[in-house]
């Protein structure tokens, strides 16, 4: 009885030492797709960015500038004196709305209601995030937000769809320290 455990032990040990890694299901390595994927993305916003700049090309009215994060910005009502900014830490108060890119509202600021705002501490629209920034309490300006920008390839879930390029005129009311 111990020689027949012995060896069908030893058969079994021998049996399990000698498995074969699986291979992979996918030929292409992944920096194959990740470099299709990233070309592709190029694609998109490059598509997107005519999209945007067509739009702004039809509001003659108004002088855009552009972000170095991507996002076009004008001011609807600019304050020249020199008084304080918002920073990193401050609670802002703010009202703003939500239109697509040919002005159809999408969430009204009546809709969405004054915003208290931690800046840089709490998640909201990434372009708004950094436009809130350039802001002086009282100045309403409007951002033209591609969709990287703003909801992404996911839209909000309710009235934003998926890579949505958006528009949003805040006005900031107050910043507290």
């Amino acid at each position: 009885m111990k020689i027949k455990f012995l060896i069908f032990t030893s058969i079994l040990c021998f049996c399990c030492s000698k498995i074969e890694p699986r291979k992979p299901m996918n030929p292409k390595p992944s920096s194959t797709i990740f470099k299709e994927t990233l070309q592709e993305s190029i694609k998109l916003n490059a598509i997107e960015d005519a999209r945007l700049l067509s739009s702004i090309k039809k509001d003659s009215t108004k002088n855009y500038q552009v972000s170095p994060n991507g996002f076009w910005y004008t001011y609807i009502n600019k304050i020249e004196e020199n008084k304080t900014i918002p920073k990193t830490g401050d609670v802002v108060s703010l009202e703003y709305n939500i239109t697509d890119l040919q002005g159809t509202i999408i969430y009204s600021k009546e809709e969405l209601g004054l915003k208290e705002y931690k800046v840089d501490k709490e998640d909201f629209i990434s372009a708004l995030q950094t436009g809130i920034k350039l802001m002086k309490v009282g100045e309403t300006i409007t951002f033209v937000i591609p969709s990287y920008s703003a909801f992404g390839v996911s839209g909000d879930g309710k009235k934003i769809g998926i890579n949505q390029s958006i528009k949003s005129t805040v006005t900031l009311i107050n910043i507290n320290n």
